[in-house]
């Protein structure tokens, strides 16, 4: 076995190859830039390389600095992670030929498969079923529309090195295709070092269901199942799950041996990914091979027990695989949530900043379930504009479908971030929606159900009664440290338009609670909380809860799940005069156009003087590898411009401002 293997990447997969690497006894090495210096990746590796400046480029793209990086710390073997260089079969060659082991498939496979256009062009001669599209390339815009045009829309233009949701954009008609094709073009040279693109039909309410290979030296080929990817956002997997509601034992037994197939035809020997798209009557049609590890590939290791990282290290060293097709079981349901920097009631921009903190939840065995994070932050952790905006994995195991899917929603509740925006409150919104729950999903999912953008759920009768109980609790608690000659049974609660006369008694970590108005009577027990603390823990009528509270200039501000509520706890005379203070007027943007993100300005389009209409291009901001174009929401006459392009501004910074 090897023993001392060289991380190519960052973040989270560096550090979960470190925990296998680990485990079998191997050393690591990890690579890292400017941005990355105190990672958790980089305290957990036994040596580390400084390869330089943040931008991806500059750094973990190089692949000089890779080999040099071997060569300094003696590295026999590298593990690419995924992204950065982990389909490039140029450096899989160079590091053969500077006698590196690349843990990852062989050259011809990565080029036969892991480039989207070759992919296709490969899988069409083999006679698998492909997507309708163009295979080859794409000499500038005016050549994208013909093809576009010849296809017929909605077309969907892709970076043929892209992963990760980036360098996609769908386009329903010629103005889409001539602002989207050079912005997936300029994303794919930023992101991957190539600005080759394809297009192929986009297909309407699909679902996209992928299959696991693993293969070794010696010829064996197996299928670890399927990953259900339909929860996507701009082309980017929100939430995956293993195995998929739609297939039957038949589907998936086919869908099994395409993939297979395919990964036999090009000798295919370490992890990679046959992905599908797939219509609600269970067709379906070969899409793309990641020739790589997954970012979900935990919920695989989950229902099979398989270290794929593990595997894909054995491969590589050339040992077989110790297991055939016939000895992989399915074992239960698993989910994968994806922790991002972003805020989902901004339209899910991009947010960069600090984790002022981080809890995540308790992980191992929990209420007959497993929970599993996987991330490469700790508390007080940057997260960088330059790359990805995953904070983690949370992954959890169930018996059942819903068993699954409950482990996950309390391990969500659990999950406390402060600092930057997150998208926590909308992924507990999915778990609790009856639709998610049902396991009817397509890539539309999100569009269908929150077609406004998320702003929250609306509270159920017990959550308004659990938040009313919670706020009481804590006005209490402060009251008896503060005043105890103030403290009271008796409140009127105002959560929103609901006011309520609430009943609390007792005291210590257990009270006694009713709703007055409609006599519910409640336990309020096991109470975890303190002034100062963010998070309250208890249980409510027996059932264990967590939710996220801050103080607010009056009263509390709770958030359960996907539900945030500003509740004040008032004796009645308050109450009272609360009611006749007149409401306070928001302040009017009206006349200008605001970053809605942190980020750099790529382009600012305008100048004073200039008349601008409803809809016409005025910026394009860039974060986490992602540009955003910012669009003129009425028409005017610009009076002020606030940056320039190479600005870094902030969420909010003015633009422009109309007269």
């Amino acid at each position: 076995m090897f023993s001392k293997i060289l991380i190519a990447n960052r973040g989270e997969i560096a550090v979960r190859i470190i925990k296998t690497c680990r485990r079998l006894g191997i050393a690591t090495v990890v690579v890292y830039s400017e941005a990355d210096a105190d990672s958790m990746a980089v305290e957990m590796a036994d040596e580390t390389v400084f390869i330089g400046p943040a931008p991806a480029a500059q750094s973990y793209l190089v692949a000089d600095k890779i080999v040099d990086a071997c060569r300094q710390t003696g590295a026999e073997a590298v593990h690419p992670g995924f992204g950065f260089l982990s389909e490039n079969a140029g450096f899989a060659k160079r590091l053969a030929a500077e006698g590196i082991v690349f843990i990852g498939p062989n050259p011809h496979a990565i080029e036969a498969m892991g480039d989207k256009i070759e992919s296709k062009k490969f899988a069409t001669r083999a006679g698998v079923s492909v997507v309708p599209g163009h295979v080859g390339e794409i000499d500038d815009t005016a050549h994208a529309i013909k093809i576009s045009e010849d296809i017929g829309y909605p077309v969907m233009i892709k970076a043929s090195a892209g992963g990760g949701g980036k360098g996609i954009r769908v386009a329903w008609n010629q103005k889409d295709v001539e602002e989207g094709f050079p912005a997936v073009r300029a994303e794919a040279k930023a992101s991957f070092g190539d600005d080759r693109i394809f297009i192929e039909k986009f297909i309407e309410s699909p679902r996209h269901i992928e299959i696991q290979v693993l293969g070794d030296k010696h010829g064996n080929v197996v299928h670890l199942f399927e990953r259900e990817c339909s929860i996507q956002r701009r082309n980017q997997k929100v939430i995956e799950e293993a195995p998929s509601p739609l297939l039957d034992e038949t589907t998936r037994a086919a869908m099994g041996a395409q993939a297979v197939a395919l990964a036999k035809a090009v000798n295919y020997d370490s992890a990679g990914t046959v992905e599908f798209v797939a219509g609600q009557d269970k067709s379906f049609f070969f899409l793309e091979m990641n020739t790589r590890l997954q970012v979900e590939h935990p919920v695989t290791e989950l229902i099979t027990g398989v270290d794929l990282v593990e595997q894909m290290i054995r491969s590589a060293y050339g040992e077989k695989l110790a297991f055939g097709q016939k000895d992989l079981k399915i074992n239960g349901w698993a989910m994968e949530s994806r922790i991002y920097a972003e805020d989902p009631y901004r339209g899910f921009l991009p947010s960069i900043g600090r984790l002022v903190r981080y809890s995540p939840p308790k992980e191992g065995e929990v209420d007959g379930g497993i929970v599993r994070n996987d991330a490469g932050v700790r508390e007080g952790d940057e997260i960088s504009m330059f790359y990805d905006p995953m904070i983690s994995k949370l992954s959890t195991w169930g018996e059942t479908r819903i068993a699954a899917i409950d482990v996950m929603g309390r391990a969500l509740e659990d999950f406390h971030i402060e600092g930057l925006g997150q998208n926590i409150p909308f992924l507990a919104a999915v778990m609790d929606q009856a639709r998610f729950r049902s396991g009817v999903l397509s890539t539309n999912y999100i569009k269908d159900e929150f077609p406004e953008g998320f702003v929250g759920v609306p509270p159920t009768d017990y959550q308004r009664d659990l938040m009313s109980a919670v706020a009481c609790a804590m006005h209490r608690i402060v009251t008896a440290r503060s005043a105890p000659q103030l403290v009271r049974d008796e409140w009127v609660v105002i959560a929103g338009q609901d006011k309520r006369n609430v009943r609390l008694s007792n005291g210590g970590h257990a009270f006694n609670v009713e709703m007055i108005e409609t006599g519910r009577r409640y336990g309020l027990t096991d109470v975890e909380w303190r002034p100062g603390l963010r998070i309250f823990r208890a249980r409510f009528d027996g059932k264990a809860f967590t939710v996220a509270v801050k103080p607010a200039a009056e009263g509390f501000v709770i958030r359960h799940r996907a539900t945030t509520l500003h509740v004040l706890v008032l004796s009645p005379r308050s109450a009272e005069l609360h009611g006749k203070l007149p409401p306070k007027k928001a302040a009017d943007t009206s006349k200008q156009i605001l970053s809605p993100m942190p980020g750099l300005v790529v382009t600012l389009d305008v100048v004073p003087g200039q008349t601008v209409r409803t809809g016409e291009q005025v910026a394009i901001v860039e974060a986490m590898k992602m540009q955003n174009i910012i669009r003129a929401e009425r028409d005017g006459v610009v009076k002020a411009v606030g940056a320039k392009a190479g600005d870094s501004v902030a969420a909010d910074e003015v633009l422009v401002e109309f007269g």
